[in-house]
């Protein structure tokens, strides 16, 4: 009977012993698991989340980023643009100052006239001048001899006994040349006036050209 009674109460007091050690264990699980829950709103509330890029994503950090970088590149591309521009318009505004520059010499020279002297060689020198401008064919020697035969090298001279004073329209000037000659032979740029001695001189020569070939040619009355 003692024996009996000595292993009931140590069996009981086993589970009595485990009973107490669950309950002990659940009650601190219990009282360690609402502290944390009842901490995380603090710790929660307290700590920086940083965005972090998932999946290729790009966060909000490396859009503004790109951004910058493209509104850099636009600007460079911009003032290159710009210095390009600029420094076409100044190559063309060089151009055409110098082709200015160099039309304004062109019409000096054009307008500078050839200073010839003002006598029977220089009326010669002149008259061969605008020949050759104009292709008509002779040379000083020709004309020279041929005015010397005419009219001694006098531009004011007169026929006033051959046939053509007889008809009422004298030979004059250096080269012994009528009113209808000259009108039809005139040479443009030169002065519309029969005794003037370039005009007679290149009248003459054209004239002669077309009949002779040339003021060379010509040796006698013509």
């Amino acid at each position: 009977m003692p024996r009996i009674s000595t292993l009931r109460i140590t069996r009981s007091h086993k589970i009595a012993t485990a009973v107490l050690i669950a309950a002990g264990s659940v009650t601190a699980i219990a009282a360690t698991g609402g502290a944390s829950e009842a901490q995380t709103p603090q710790a929660r509330s307290s700590i920086s989340v940083e965005p972090v890029a998932a999946a290729g994503i790009p966060t909000a950090k490396d859009a503004a980023a790109k951004k910058a970088a493209e509104a850099t590149a636009a600007k460079e591309a911009a003032a290159k643009k710009a210095a390009a521009k600029a420094a076409a318009e100044k190559d063309a505004t060089e151009a055409r100052s110098e082709k200015q520059a160099a039309n304004r010499s062109t019409e000096r020279k054009a307008v500078t006239p050839k200073k010839f002297a003002n006598n029977l060689d220089g009326w010669i020198r002149e008259s061969l001048d605008i020949m050759k401008k104009k292709n008509i064919p002779g040379s000083y020697e020709g004309l020279h001899r041929n005015i010397m035969r005419e009219s001694s090298g006098n531009p004011n001279a007169v026929n006033d006994w051959d046939i053509n004073a007889r008809n009422g329209i004298p030979s004059k000037g250096l080269l012994q040349v009528i009113q209808p000659t000259f009108d039809a032979y005139h040479v443009k740029g030169t002065p519309k006036k029969l005794t003037d001695p370039v005009a007679n001189i290149t009248a003459a020569a054209n004239y002669a050209a077309d009949r002779y070939g040339s003021i060379d040619n010509v040796d006698s009355a013509y």
